[in-house]
């Protein structure tokens, strides 16, 4: 099965989309009853937390958790959108910034000024894509980027999902007066999460039976495994605990000198891909197979062009002095072990 083919189906009778890239499940969007990122509340604030630098905000779906809260006194009402998942018992986080996402383009009404994807290197289609914004986006104080997508989009598309856009933003921000605590906008699922995100050509598989008929359940259920397999007989262990996540490499058979930087540089290529499919967020401590100092950074080199072309924002902390290597992540998914049993 060659090519890229992305599965519109559903899981435990959720919403579900699978990217399969060579018959491989590369990404996973799953649907919770939990507010999905990018909904969009009018709030109240609550009360501020003393040296965490924040307050709870209270909304229709529960208590939100917001940073930077200058100028706030519990009782103001404000905007506020859903940013991750929250881990069990806490409050799911918030903030002020909204962001209005689609396919082609990003509203951003707190920060204005047009812009284009750094992605797209061609001065000419710089040009005019800037020349299309400019024409949608005449008379309004709000902002925009225009995505990596739109290097291989259509004029009209692009123009069309700019107002589409840009109407709604102005919908929603104007809806900021209310007193009472409301929903304004659901967070995108799945199924239109892959439209937005998944933008490189795919052949598209909606049919009811497709996650199975794709052999998606089968490579899902894998996931239920703590341990991945690596090329050469290697392999990680996944295991998630309520502080962080420890990653464990190990070389498996192999005793050659080589054979922990060849386990580690595999580790790298494919943690990116472990962590979308099984919904992991927060600290993660990689616990490494031996190898020299000296090799440490065609390690590091490795890992961060494997982050690079992950859509998940995460940071490389660095080198503990135990010489483990820690990573934080964004909880932008919901972890899998909540969804399968």
């Amino acid at each position: 099965m060659k090519g890229r083919i992305i599965a519109l189906g559903e899981l435990n009778g959720n919403e579900a989309a699978a990217l399969l890239v060579d018959g491989r499940l590369d990404d996973l969007l799953l649907e919770t009853d939990a507010p999905a990122p990018g909904t969009i509340y009018r709030a109240t604030a609550g009360r501020p937390i003393k040296g965490q630098g924040g307050m709870f905000v209270n909304t229709p779906d529960g208590t939100g958790f917001l940073r930077q809260v200058k100028g706030l006194a519990p009782g103001d009402t404000l905007l506020v959108q859903v940013t991750g998942f929250a881990e069990p018992g806490k409050a799911m986080p918030v903030t002020q910034k909204l962001l209005f996402k689609s396919r082609y383009a990003i509203i951003t009404p707190s920060a204005p000024g047009i812009n284009v994807s750094r992605a797209i290197k061609d001065d000419d289609l710089r040009d005019r894509l800037l020349e299309i914004a400019h024409e949608e986006m005449a008379g309004n104080a709000m902002g925009l980027i225009l995505r990596s997508s739109c290097a291989d989009a259509d004029a009209d598309d692009i123009a069309q999902d700019i107002a589409q856009m840009r109407d709604l933003a102005a919908t929603v921000t104007g809806d900021a007066t209310g007193t009472a605590p409301e929903k304004l906008l659901d967070g995108d699922g799945p199924h239109t999460l892959a439209w937005r995100e998944w933008v490189e050509p795919a052949d598209v598989n909606s049919d009811a039976a497709s996650f199975a008929d794709l052999g998606v359940l089968d490579q899902i259920d894998m996931l239920r495994d703590v341990k991945a397999p690596l090329p050469g007989g290697a392999s990680i262990y996944v295991e998630p605990t309520r502080a962080l996540t420890a990653v464990d490499v190990n070389t498996g058979a192999d005793t050659s000198p080589a054979a922990g930087l060849k386990a580690n540089l595999a580790a790298a290529r494919e943690l990116p891909r472990q962590l979308r499919l099984r919904g992991i967020g927060g600290q993660i401590t990689l616990d490494l197979a031996p190898m020299n100092k000296k090799d440490r950074r065609q390690f590091e080199t490795t890992l961060r062009a494997a982050f690079r072309a992950d859509q998940v924002e995460t940071a490389l902390v660095g080198w503990t002095p135990l010489g483990h290597f820690e990573l934080q992540r964004k909880r932008d998914r919901v972890a899998l072990s909540e969804i399968i049993t």
